[in-house]
């Protein structure tokens, strides 16, 4: 007997013990929704490609087709914050499910479209509907349900999703345009909203405790919250309550000025802004991807440096910066590609979505709970500030025949963006003798 005792002692440190580490399922979840939105992305990447095909095919002025693809940006941000809420009540999986059909329908339907103010609603409406149920502010509903710790670096993933998007989409839609015609670009970006649909269905979940499972960090097990009635009221309630608020106008003059230097400007317009300089559309739709390529590595290195560095001195660097690089894009216009257009491309790739992740982080610090709805608020002033350079820079280039004072007004914006970041006063969550014990 005492042999076998013995044996039996000296086996069980042989047992396989559970250290094995084994991957949190909101990694998971993360991966669905970084899927997600790449698949949604696709439509973002053609309007910059559509424009002068649009004006060739059917004689609509740049300025008619940049008002399409403005009401599209401003509904792409205004439809975030009650899409955040709608979450909240409905869940996250029905709602996102349901805004990639709308999108796949929008986009769909414009094969048909013979007037103007079909783009308007397809293109515009539809789409911008769709798209805006899809925006950052989903992102940051899935941050803040599934992860207590490393949300810096999640937001940036999730935030680059996008540029991948753009990266895997561009040069595709691109040739479809150039090769055969814009509309089949056009059923590409609806197969692709598509596609997505089962993947949100079968495999994304509301909320950790769906699975039985805590938050990724989370020291405790959190309950899944009720859902929440009264969608738009909660939405415009939190708008009111933060309105009240200094910093959440600094943050949304910021993003609007973020969105009129990305979206409404660069992607919007960079494309026949190169092609004015002779610059063939194929080459200039790869150069937008290739800002993908390094959007991708600048937004998640934002997220990093987000979860170590002070958010507020981040945006002041990236909005300067943007803004410095802005002034001389029009010198770096030419035919052919050439180093220093390259590395502009490579610099405003790196800072392209990098505001991202310390945006979301002040509104976390600023606003807890409602963080996301404001957040998503905050996104509809980017998507304001898009719309409204996206229509203006058609206009200009309308009346000036080049896009020169545009790209000169950008850089000012992003120089009162920097001075505007860094007047955002920091929020004090604990005590400072508390702090000074700890």
């Amino acid at each position: 007997m005492t042999q076998t005792t013995q044996a039996a002692a000296a086996a069980v440190p042989e047992t396989p013990s559970p250290r094995k580490p084994r991957i949190h399922r909101a990694w998971f979840v993360a991966a669905v929704t970084f899927v997600t939105i790449i698949g949604a992305a696709a439509f973002r990447s053609l309007p910059g490609l559509l424009i002068d095909p649009l004006h060739q095919d059917f004689g609509w002025s740049r300025g008619t087709i940049s008002a399409a693809v403005s009401i599209n940006l401003a509904l792409y941000g205004l439809t975030a914050p009650f899409a955040a809420a709608l979450m909240d009540r409905f869940g996250i999986r029905r709602v996102v499910a349901v805004a990639l059909t709308v999108i796949a329908v929008g986009s769909g339907l414009t094969v048909w479209m013979t007037a103007a103010w079909q783009l308007m609603l397809c293109w515009g409406l539809l789409v911008g509907l769709g798209s805006g149920s899809m925006a950052l502010a989903f992102a940051a509903t899935v941050t803040n349900r599934w992860f207590t710790e490393r949300r810096g670096l999640v937001t940036g993933i999730l935030t680059a999703a996008s540029a991948s998007g753009q990266l895997i989409f561009l040069p595709v839609l691109s040739w479809m345009v150039e090769k055969h015609d814009w509309r089949p670009a056009a059923v590409t970006v609806a197969l692709a909203a598509l596609a997505v649909v089962p993947f949100v269905w079968l495999l994304l979940r509301d909320h950790p405790a769906d699975v039985g499972l805590k938050p990724y960090g989370a020291k405790e097990f959190v309950p899944k919250p009720e859902p929440v009635p009264g969608a738009a009221r909660r939405a415009v309630g939190v708008l009111f309550k933060a309105a009240r608020t200094g910093p959440f106008w600094l943050l949304a003059g910021t993003f609007a000025i973020c969105g009129a230097s990305t979206n409404g400007l660069i992607q919007t317009h960079f494309v026949p802004a190169a092609h004015d300089a002779h610059m063939p559309v194929q080459a200039a739709a790869s150069l937008l991807a290739v800002i993908g390529v390094f959007d991708v590595v600048g937004t998640i290195a934002s997220g990093w440096f987000t979860d170590r560095f002070d958010a507020r001195r981040l945006l002041a660097t990236y909005y300067a910066l943007r803004g410095v690089s802005l002034l001389f894009l029009p010198m770096l216009l030419a035919p052919s590609v050439h180093p220093p257009m390259l590395f502009f491309i490579v610099f405003y790739g790196l800072d392209w979505v990098a505001t991202v992740p310390p945006t979301v982080a002040l509104c976390r610090e600023q606003y807890g709970e409602d963080s996301a709805i404001v957040f998503g608020w905050v996104l509809a002033s980017h998507q304001v500030g898009a719309a409204l350079v996206a229509f203006l820079g058609g206009v200009a280039r309308d009346a000036f025949g080049s896009y020169d004072m545009v790209w000169y007004f950008s850089g000012a914006l992003c120089a009162a963006a920097a001075l505007m970041a860094l007047v955002i006063r920091r929020k004090q969550t604990v005590p400072p003798t508390v702090a000074a014990v700890a």
